[in-house]
């Protein structure tokens, strides 16, 4: 059972009922990130994240953490390029204690100077254990590459310089147009009852007032260049974008299929040639990246310096193969069960289902169905998926990132 209901002052709830279980995950999701930060406000988002943990007017950082663990509850956070989401997991008989600590951080956090002082350390080491992180790194040049130094392109951590250089008024100022209750979404998942719930969310976030959300439209301009970071490291990593489709595209779940016939399974092409068949990397994937402006479709492998061109070759080689429609009956039929199965085994975690209900209200304003999701990606016929690859391979917009011991960019 799914419930959904829009408190007074514009925060949305959903709750999805999975009664058989013990536990429950809640989150708050706010629907901001780093593509919708200007330059001086860029890693501002992931800042914030890490700030709601350091204290409220109640609570230090160590009475937060002591207060979840104290009930057996898990909490944690994260931040995309366009949401932001701070969540717990407990066992049903501590949901209401674990949801009043997170409310507390979420609506209460103070945002003490020291505490900023020291995060900005820690986040500062994550930035260098990123840069040290060749695959990751890879994947963040490969978004400048495609989208160039701003909105979808813009690395989640930010700058260390932007980093060192926020203030409270900074923070004050950027929450006050984006975490708004227009802007934020409720999510539970799991044994909890509607009723509890709809008390939650009421008694700790009815009386946030209502505010402009500064809606900021993401600008999509895409760069088409090839980049590359010279890292003295063993492997070469590389990694192609091209564009693709957006997260309601009519050929999205074409386009999943796809890809799990490309790079999106062991069975690919990519995984049998490049690894299985010819050995040239331990790990080769792709993937398809939407938002709701755009997408990307991304290849990515991690070779060894003496194999470099020839993985490059043998992965264009996958691409071509594919490009030429050389796609069979069975292999769309093994992608179909692939997407049905993820579906499926979504509906067995908490976790996974609070995400997953909470992003469908914070990008398209509805209420996932899982029976109607399952009936579009039945309904894809193999000659969607052929107008998928036809769709998905303009050269025109081809980009790439080359991470490791190299002097120059990969030629596009």
């Amino acid at each position: 059972m799914v419930h959904y209901k829009k408190l007074n002052n514009g925060i949305r709830l959903i709750v999805k009922q999975m009664p058989g279980l013990m536990s429950v995950s809640m989150g708050i999701l706010v629907h901001t990130g780093a593509s919708v930060e200007s330059d001086s406000e860029d890693g501002i988002s992931h800042f914030i994240e890490h700030m709601m943990f350091k204290g409220t007017k109640k609570r230090t950082a160590y009475m937060i953490s002591d207060a979840m663990d104290a009930i057996g509850a898990q909490m944690n956070a994260f931040t995309s390029k366009d949401i932001t989401c701070y969540y717990a997991k407990s066992t049903t008989g501590h949901a209401a204690e674990a949801f009043e600590i997170l409310s507390d951080l979420f609506l209460d956090s103070t945002f003490p100077e020291d505490e900023m002082s020291r995060e900005k350390g820690v986040i500062i080491e994550e930035i260098n254990m990123n840069d040290d992180t060749p695959d990751d790194l890879c994947l963040d040049v490969l978004s400048k590459a495609f989208y160039g130094e701003r909105g979808y392109g813009r690395n989640i951590l930010g700058s260390r310089e932007n980093v060192s250089g926020f203030t409270r008024e900074d923070i004050g100022k950027y929450m006050s147009g984006r975490y708004v209750p227009e802007n934020i979404v409720i999510s539970m998942a799991g044994n909890v009852d509607v009723k509890f719930a709809e008390e939650l969310a009421e008694k700790y976030f009815s009386l946030v007032p209502p505010s402009p959300v500064n809606k900021q439209p993401v600008k999509v301009e895409l760069a088409h260049k090839s980049l590359y970071r010279k890292k003295d490291i063993e492997q070469i990593h590389f990694a192609l974008a091209f564009p693709s489709v957006k997260r309601y595209d009519r050929l999205f779940d074409a386009t999943q299929i796809m890809n799990s016939v490309l790079g999106g399974s062991m069975s690919s092409r990519l995984f049998q040639k490049v690894r299985e068949e010819l050995g040239l990397a331990y790990t080769v994937y792709s993937y398809v990246s939407p938002y709701i402006e755009t997408g990307s479709l991304v290849v990515y492998a991690g070779v060894n310096s003496g194999n470099y061109l020839k993985s490059v070759q043998a992965v264009y080689d996958c691409i071509k193969d594919i490009k030429s429609k050389n796609i069979s009956k069975e292999e769309f039929m093994r992608g179909k069960e692939q997407m049905i199965s993820s579906s499926v085994f979504s509906q067995e975690s908490t976790s996974s289902q609070m995400l997953l209900y909470g992003k469908e209200l914070i990008y398209s304003g509805n209420v996932y169905d899982f029976e109607e999701r399952v009936k579009r990606i039945e309904a894809i016929s193999w000659q969607d998926v052929l107008e998928a690859v036809e769709f998905n391979f303009d050269e025109n917009g081809l980009a790439a990132a080359v991470v490791g011991n190299v002097d120059k960019p990969l030629d596009l």
